[in-house]
């Protein structure tokens, strides 16, 4: 694809990444962030810094957005401020953010009214699928939309697939979060039986990771645990958001998903005891906590 005007406004841990790999494919790349410092690094790297994410639009063809919840979401595209104020016609909105399916149509129904266009793309792989350009990329909205920016997506990850009409990519990284989110119990409690009978954690991996256990989960952050690291690739916060979202959903069409109900409640008890910054394999250290036993 030739060289294009590209607006990225989100630059945390996996934005930051995801938009270098459009500057490296010498796009001109506009970015906004709530935070300044966090755009630096890409600043230097030739971006083009904008103050809100109106001036983003403004100057971009295609727009792209991966923030933190639905409320941001409509403030960043919706609000005075935002990027649809400042689309032309004819740009494309592609919302990487984890949001709700409604909010994606609604603003697949005002992008339209001003002759621009817009894609749900949530995506799956954490800061490693993002480092990595290997991330899974779910899109809804219309397909002609999504065949013109395909060359885009491919430069972010290497799963990628239209889902459907506007809002059915959220819904497929819903089902994607519900699996995600029992698989995580499984995969900390698996562990921490194995260290609490003096096992090896890695050898313990090494194994079960590549047997009938496997998943992305144990391979990937797995080894985090076993070397003590409790980093974000994905923060807890925005997991309990994201489990939030899929409740709701379930709620309307009156679904009892009584697996992802529990797990819920084990992701908030880690962000009420102040893991909410962490990565979801801190869930370790609070399963870890609840188990302590008393010295004698």
């Amino acid at each position: 694809m030739h060289s294009m005007r590209i607006g990225w406004i989100g630059t945390g841990v996996m934005g930051r990444t995801m938009c270098g790999h459009l500057i490296e494919a010498g796009h001109h790349l506009f970015v906004h962030n709530r935070t300044r410092a966090k755009a630096e690094e890409l600043l230097a790297r030739g971006a083009k810094w904008c103050d809100t994410p109106r001036a983003v639009a403004e100057r971009s063809q295609v727009v792209f957005t991966i923030v933190g919840y639905p409320r941001d979401v409509e403030t960043v595209i919706l609000g005075p401020e935002g990027v649809l104020a400042g689309a032309q016609a004819g740009a494309v909105l592609v919302d990487m953010t984890t949001s709700s399916p409604q909010l994606a149509v609604e603003i697949y129904e005002q992008a339209k009214a001003k002759g621009a266009s817009s894609l749900d793309a949530p995506v799956s792989g954490g800061d490693v699928g993002a480092r990595e350009a290997t991330l899974a990329i779910m899109v809804g909205g219309d397909r002609q939309t999504f065949d013109g920016i395909m060359p885009l997506f491919q430069y972010l990850g290497r799963h990628i697939a239209h889902m459907g009409s506007p809002g059915a990519g959220q819904h497929t990284k819903m089902c994607n979060q519900i699996l995600i989110a029992g698989t995580m119990i499984g995969v900390v409690e698996s562990l921490l039986y194995a260290r609490r009978n003096g096992m090896s954690m890695e050898a313990v991996i090494d194994v079960i990771g590549r047997g009938a256990a496997s998943s992305w989960a144990i391979n990937n952050l797995g080894p985090k645990i076993a070397r003590g690291d409790f980093n974000p690739g994905f923060f807890i916060k925005h997991f309990v958001k994201d489990m939030g979202i899929a409740l709701e959903q379930a709620a309307r069409l009156n679904l009892s998903l009584p697996g992802l109900a529990l797990a819920n409640q084990f992701y908030i008890a880690a962000k009420a005891q102040g893991a909410e910054n962490l990565g979801t394999q801190a869930l370790f250290q609070i399963l870890d906590r609840l188990n302590q036993r008393q010295e004698a």
